[in-house]
């Protein structure tokens, strides 16, 4: 096991990223969250595997030494940055506040890349953890809908960030 070293940075999304992420295994019942194999992505042009699309709306987190330690998407809606992250799967659910940290990071990311856009995210309903966090960095439910994910169909909450909120 890696320990992230703070503070971390937003970095471009490397070929080597890309792979990296590919070979992260989430537990049950995050597994839905684990990428294809790379080769997969690459044939298949799925997400970040899509040069254009990486380049535009991915990014890497790394720590102080380079080490990769989440990724983040900023997606373009007209008005809204939604995120799509993802940390370590070693570095989730340690009761150490790293989760709150890495979501600060990149909804400041976000505020710079696209000043004056609200910023938003989903999360499935059952990811309890995960809506902790997000409440913690200021982000409320405004929103509950039903959506397609590789497991199926899923109910999820979009969560938006307040910005008056302490962050």
């Amino acid at each position: 096991m890696v320990k992230a070293s703070l503070p971390w940075r937003v970095v471009p999304l490397t070929n080597a990223h890309c792979e990296e992420l590919c070979t992260w295994k989430y537990p049950s019942p995050y597994e839905l969250y684990n990428w294809p194999s790379w080769e997969i992505m690459l044939q298949e042009q799925i997400e970040f595997a899509d040069a254009h699309i990486r380049g535009e709306q991915y990014r890497a987190v790394v720590d102080a030494s380079g080490v990769l330690s989440g990724f983040v998407q900023f997606f373009p809606i007209v008005g809204v940055t939604r995120l799509g992250l993802g940390l370590r799967p070693d570095l989730i659910g340690k009761g150490s506040g790293i989760g709150l940290q890495f979501v600060q990071l990149l909804t400041r990311e976000a505020q710079k890349i696209a000043p004056g856009h609200e910023i938003d995210l989903e999360v499935l309903v059952w990811n309890e953890r995960a809506i902790r966090t997000y409440e913690r960095a200021g982000f409320t439910i405004t929103d509950t809908y039903e959506k397609q994910t590789p497991m199926g169909m899923s109910n999820f909450h979009c969560m938006v960030y307040d910005a008056a909120s302490p962050n």
